[in-house]
């Protein structure tokens, strides 16, 4: 965004030179200095202005100049600057006329020449004018800008990918922000064809696919080399981890994830158990700390989606979602988990539009002074309840258990018990949801029996299915499909093919393929746990890069 202007103007052609040297002196840093030697030239530079969108923030006028005074110019200004700093420069004898001018013209300060030195007698003056202009100020929003209903679940992908990828962007739902179709118009984009993403640059995506936004944001879609030492497949914690212990001993390592960094950890609105952060940090925090560390030290992050892993020799082929393939000596499998989906009538037509997993973060905003049902009795459900007790005028959080502490950290249980608009519902389920165009109630199974109640909101975090169903045969899974790995092989009975050695502990049947966090069978679910096995596991390709 162009610097905001400080606009001199004055006849004398040396005062005018001396006025915009010492506010550039002062000033030239943070704000653009221009001059007009007339009230109507620089009447004429302020429509040219506004027509650009450029912003002045302080008028500095002599009164004395012919055909204008520095009152009437000042007057004048009010309507098309209305916020801007107005400033009086006087010759002693127009001291009286100034200050009447104060009330008439809303000038809001006169100076006397001469000003030397300035120090004393004009930078405090215009200093504080400033600063009340910068409190006062809100800068046009010139980044992304999404239009989208809200009980959209393409409008919902499109929000919770920029949110996880914290990637600023206003929203703008039709419904509520009107000037949102006068934006498409102005583009001649179809209002039926949402949701729409407009950039800063004038361009504009219509209905985008993540890959897409990806692209136009600057994120890499495309792997730089061909061949990688270690390709790791999700940036949940394990694959982070992995990234950074893998880069910084000195692997060529490629990360690849489809959505954001941080995985399933990284929509946990707060993590108060992690060794070394005592105040607690969000997971998208921590997400966003961990790429930039594995960034730095070398390894490289691609957002894609792997859609297949096959093998040619000691060598590893990672097919991406867009056909490009990859070629590597080991890859490490760390996708974790997703949320189990509600199999009851009417989850699967509201999801999206009112029925959510996870994404706590995305629509918190959005429930402001509603009432949420929170779906869930483990850490995460307690996290996301805790977040939208911000925003919710009542969260309810439904426990299928008989208490929060079977499945719950006990500090979260005493911070939940602590929050007056969140209302704990035990042995209490959801059996079926209903509406229109989007959730408007839930059916509960309650111990008083069924009732329905109104909700537009449901967020759910029940259970963990592993992501693995893109995996080739050849890479056992257990009867849930968690990956089996080191001994866990032989226990489930499945033959490792080499002969002359046991599988690594964290590797797969199938050689240089390994698995680490949640997605692993026998995992513990946790993020100190996950971020472990991602760091031992750079340990075990060491050891399998060293037989090839």
């Amino acid at each position: 965004m162009p610097k905001p202007i400080l606009f001199a103007i004055d006849d004398d052609v040396s005062v005018l030179e001396a006025v915009v040297q010492d506010l550039r002196r002062q000033y030239g840093q943070f704000y653009r200095i221009i001059r007009a030697a007339s009230g109507q030239a620089a009447l004429d530079t302020c429509t040219q202005l506004k027509e650009r969108n450029e912003v002045v923030a302080l008028f500095l006028s002599d009164q004395r100049m012919p055909g204008m005074t520095g009152v009437d110019l000042l007057q004048q200004v009010i309507p098309i600057y209305p916020d801007a700093k107005r400033v009086l420069l006087t010759a002693y004898a127009d001291t009286e006329a100034a200050i009447r001018a104060i009330n008439a013209a809303k000038i809001h300060y006169y100076l006397n020449k001469p000003w030397d030195p300035p120090e004393e007698k004009l930078y405090p003056v215009l200093s504080d004018l400033l600063e009340s202009w910068k409190q006062g100020y809100k800068a046009p929003f010139e980044g992304i800008r999404v239009i989208g209903p809200r009980w959209s679940p393409t409008d919902h992908a499109v929000r919770d990918f920029l949110s996880r990828n914290r990637i600023p962007y206003m929203w703008l739902n039709p419904q509520q922000n009107p000037e949102a179709l006068g934006l498409l118009r102005e583009k001649g984009i179809d209002d039926a064809k949402l949701p729409v993403i407009l950039f800063g640059d004038g361009t504009a995506l219509v209905q985008p696919s993540t890959t897409e936004i990806a692209s136009k944001v600057g994120l890499r879609t495309q792997a730089q080399q061909e061949f990688y030492d270690v390709v790791v497949v999700g940036a949940g914690p394990a694959g982070l981890a992995a990234g950074v212990y893998g880069a910084s001993e000195g692997l060529r390592t490629l990360v690849v994830e489809p959505v954001a960094p941080g995985g399933q950890a990284g929509s946990s609105s707060r993590i108060e158990n992690y060794l070394g952060f005592p105040e607690g940090l969000s997971g998208e925090e921590l997400g966003k700390r961990a790429y930039l560390q594995a960034n730095r030290l070398g390894a490289e992050f691609l957002t894609q989606r792997v859609t297949c892993i096959r093998n040619e020799g000691q060598y590893h082929i990672v097919m991406m979602e867009d056909g490009r393939e990859v070629t590597c000596h080991v890859c490490l499998i760390s996708t974790g988990v997703s949320y189990c989906m509600l199999d009851i009538p009417g989850a699967d037509r509201f999801t999206g539009a009112g029925v959510y997993y996870g994404a706590a973060q995305t629509e918190a905003h959005a429930c402001k002074d509603e009432i949420v049902y929170v779906i869930g009795g483990a850490n995460s459900a307690g996290q996301a309840a805790m977040h939208f007790s911000r925003y919710a005028a009542t969260v309810h959080l439904l426990v299928r258990g008989d208490s929060l502490e079977k499945g719950m950290s006990r500090y979260l249980v005493d911070q939940i018990e602590s929050t007056e608009n969140i209302i704990v519902e035990t042995n209490t389920e959801i059996v079926a949801m209903g509406g229109g165009e989007h959730l408007e109630c839930v059916t509960l199974l309650t111990p008083k029996g069924e009732e329905t109640r109104q909700a537009s909101s449901v967020f759910i975090f029940i259970g963990a299915a592993p992501k693995t169903d893109w995996l080739p045969r050849a890479i056992a899974v257990d009867n849930k499909g968690f990956i089996l790995a080191g001994p866990d092989l032989k226990i489930a009975g499945t033959q490792f093919p080499l002969k002359d050695r046991d599988p690594y502990l964290l590797e797969t049947s199938v050689p240089g393929v390994f698995v680490a966090g949640d997605v692993r069978h026998g995992s513990v679910k946790r993020c100190a746990s996950a971020v472990g096995e991602g760091s031992i596991a750079i340990q075990f390709v060491h050891q399998y890069l060293a037989t090839l």
